[in-house]
């Protein structure tokens, strides 16, 4: 258990019920996993403005959204810099709940509130309302039947649905995800004898599919493997869009929205620095902010993540480099204990869903 963001976290598991991270992350890989995410924050945006407020603040266009569908955003400084990334619902015609990260949870929702004054909305932090509890992997669909009356084959990825779970009605069910697999989070109310009986019984009706709980070892590895970005690492308030490499989620082309104006004067400034993937060739682990060096022992970037990749079997790790190291193939180093390291660039994501998956 560690300290993360105020709240105790489970790492990993015991490996005396076939849990730590390597089996956890498999489990997800191959089967089910099952994560406590109730430290993730909640805002609730609601009212005649409502879509006019999102839309102001967030890079994404939510006014493609159809109700019940979620879309992969992000809130963004005026110098086009990241506030958070967040997932977007649209819950009814005046209704969109954003799901924002554990880290920035009190930041998030007052510059939301600040954000949004001139909308006709009301902005509510319901962070403490709900456990989230989020069941990932290719057989988390099977799991989660066995819980609700809810259809689930015949929800999307990133589509949301309500039905009763574990008795529980109108329980909020989505199918998204940080893992790069199939699966769903449910949101049940935060009082303590309803979330443990309901994370009990997830894990009880994965007995038969082999589910794990998973802690944030494997959180951080799944999502490494799959290149998804984590806030303090691959964003952050000193990058920008465009070197995050999320510009398919930035819409240009919509009305104003906060960033907009120096995402277009970056973007015709041209791009200095780019998001790679990296490999390592000589034994060894990028960790987080380690240098990355050419080959004359330079430093030319840092290293945002990286990790042994349990399911790939391989040290892999993101940097931010200049453009002119970022082609696939490219040799450079990772300052390791003082040392130079050989690593190359690879194509990202380093991990991808098989094709027959419902994601």
């Amino acid at each position: 258990m560690v300290e993360f963001n105020g709240w105790d976290m489970p790492v990993e598991y015991p490996a005396s019920i076939g849990c730590g991270i390597i089996s956890e992350h498999n489990a997800v890989r191959t089967g089910v996993g099952i994560f406590d995410v109730s430290h993730m924050g909640d805002i609730r945006v609601a009212g005649r403005e409502a879509i006019a407020a999102v839309q102001h603040i967030s890079m994404n266009d939510a006014s493609r959204l159809a109700i019940g569908q979620a879309q992969y955003s992000a809130l963004l400084y005026p110098q086009g810099t990241f506030v958070d990334d967040v997932i977007v619902h649209r819950l009814g015609e005046d209704e969109y709940l954003l799901v924002i990260n554990a880290g920035t949870r009190e930041k998030d929702f007052a510059w939301v509130r600040d954000n949004t004054r001139q909308f006709d909305c009301a902005v509510e932090n319901l962070s403490d309302d709900f456990t989230q509890i989020a069941i990932q992997g290719p057989k988390g669909v099977n799991l989660l039947q066995k819980l609700t009356n809810a259809g689930l084959s015949s929800i999307k990825f990133y589509w949301v649905t309500r039905g009763t779970v574990c008795g529980l009605p109108n329980t909020l069910i989505a199918r998204t995800g940080y893992t790069g697999e199939d699966g769903f989070e449910i949101y049940v109310p935060s009082d303590e004898e309803t979330s443990t009986r309901v994370w009990n019984e997830v894990l009880e009706a994965g007995r038969e599919f082999g589910a794990v709980p998973c802690g944030l070892g494997a959180r951080n590895t799944l999502r490494l493997e799959s290149k998804l970005p984590l806030y303090g690492h691959e964003i952050s308030d000193t990058i920008n869009v465009w070197e995050a490499a999320l510009d398919r989620f930035c819409k240009m082309e919509k009305p104003e929205f906060v960033g907009r104006a120096a995402l277009e004067r970056a973007k015709g400034d041209g791009l200095k620095r780019t998001l790679v993937g990296l490999e390592m060739i000589d034994r060894g682990i990028a960790r987080d902010g380690y240098k990355v060096l050419d080959d004359n022992g330079s430093e030319i970037g840092y290293v945002t993540s990286g990790s042994y990749a349990p399911f790939l079997k391989k040290n892999i790790a993101l940097a931010y480099v200049p453009l002119r190291f970022a082609a696939v193939g490219t040799s450079i180093n990772i300052e390791i204990r003082g040392q130079g390291v050989k690593a190359h660039i690879v194509p990202t994501p380093f991990y991808k869903k098989p094709k027959n998956s419902k994601t």
